[in-house]
C-alpha cells in the first residue's frame, strides 16, 4: 500500500514553469513589480536552480547594458 501511495504522488507531479513565465517572473522580481499571486505560483511550481540561473543572467545582462549605455554617453560627452 505504501508503493501505491508514492507511486500517486509521484504520479501527480506539479506542473512546471515554462520558458517563458521564468523569464516574464525574473524581469518582473529585478525590476520589484511582482505581484504575490504569481510570486506565490513560483515558489509553488518553480525550481530553485532555474531561478537562481535566471537571476545570475538578468544581472549580468543589466550590467552589460548598463555599462554599454555610460561607455556610449561619455564617447559622446568627451
Amino acid at each position: 500500500m505504501n508503493q501505491q501511495t508514492q507511486s500517486e504522488s509521484e504520479s501527480e507531479e506539479k506542473p512546471r514553469l515554462g520558458a517563458l513565465q521564468v523569464l516574464f517572473s525574473t524581469l518582473a522580481a529585478g525590476l520589484g513589480v511582482q505581484s504575490s499571486k504569481n510570486r506565490e505560483r513560483d515558489f509553488k511550481q518553480g525550481k530553485l536552480s532555474t531561478f537562481i540561473i535566471a537571476g545570475l543572467l538578468f544581472t549580468l545582462i543589466f550590467i552589460g547594458v548598463l555599462y554599454t549605455v555610460v561607455s556610449l554617453v561619455l564617447k559622446n560627452v568627451a
